[in-house]
């Protein structure tokens, strides 16, 4: 693993790992983390799509992980683009000529799928987990939400469990015992940020043709299914595929039975790699 850290918007310094296969890479994928979480959790994960030929690049957002900023705080959705327009296009330029591969947990799942809207002729496909697009959250919160980040953007106004994360005791306890989680909460102004974000993505919905994978658990208490079917059955792609999980919590990637998951997410990258880029890395 590599890691290191670029200038973001602000002068802030975003942190970034990056894990390569032994030999050349057949292809790139962003990983994308949402809240509770940064890209260390995404070490399992890259350890795997990295057995399978690909270079997988991660980042912390800015006040999360070990990013500079004001800890869970975002001022405009702006800033989380442009983190991960760094990040991919710090990738693209590092695996030169490759297919590049998009996925996002959580509310990074409505992030990157906002970067891969803006970008759909730049990348192979968007693989999207846990979709933070329906919170339960009612239309009458979300107004007095909204509202609340203009007069107080500063206060801490709802908190996620750890376990509601994962069914696995060992991944809870490694949450609990995360300093660069701990006592995480979400201000007003990034909730209403990530809303409003998820408002403006679901009318982009009917203009997403790249390849799409929705991935959700039946059982996620942090973000709905029913968010996951909305964007599958909103979306124009014509290669679309969503998968939901029988009893799975909200970290698919760190649940029990988290091997059936990559192995889905690992055939279905396979089939979307040009034959000729598999043949010239010798897959």
């Amino acid at each position: 693993m590599n890691e290191g850290t670029f200038d973001g918007v602000g002068g802030l310094n975003i942190f970034w790992r990056s894990w390569r296969p032994e030999g050349t890479p057949r292809a790139v994928i962003a990983l994308i983390h949402g809240f509770n979480a940064h890209s260390g959790y995404f070490e399992w994960a890259a350890e795997q799509l990295t057995a399978n030929g690909l270079a997988v690049y991660a980042l912390d957002f800015r006040g999360r992980g070990k990013s500079d900023g004001e800890r869970f705080y975002v001022e405009t959705f702006s800033e989380y683009m442009s983190d991960v327009t760094q990040l991919v296009d710090m990738a693209r330029s590092s695996e030169r000529g490759l297919p590049v591969f998009i996925l996002g947990h959580s509310a990074g799942g409505v992030i990157a799928s906002s970067y891969a809207h803006e970008h759909q002729n730049e990348l192979a496909g968007l693989i999207c987990e846990s979709f933070a697009f329906d919170v339960g959250v009612p239309d009458i919160a979300q107004l007095l939400l909204k509202g609340l980040s203009h007069i107080a953007p500063h206060l801490h106004v709802f908190t996620l469990k750890n376990e509601w994360f994962s069914r696995d005791p060992a991944a809870v306890a490694a949450m609990n015992s995360d300093p660069l989680i701990a006592k995480e909460s979400q201000p007003t102004e990034t909730a209403a940020v990530m809303l409003g974000a998820a408002d403006e993505l679901e009318k982009k919905f009917p203009t997403f043709t790249l390849p799409l994978f929705i991935l959700h658990g039946t059982e996620d208490k942090a973000t709905r299914p029913s968010g996951s079917q909305a964007f599958y059955d909103g979306a124009a792609s014509t290669d679309k595929t969503l998968k939901l999980y029988e009893g799975h919590y909200h970290d698919l990637l760190n649940d029990i039975d988290k091997e059936v998951v990559m192995a889905d997410i690992q055939n279905w990258i396979d089939q979307r790699i040009p034959a000729e880029t598999s043949s010239a890395t010798g897959a």
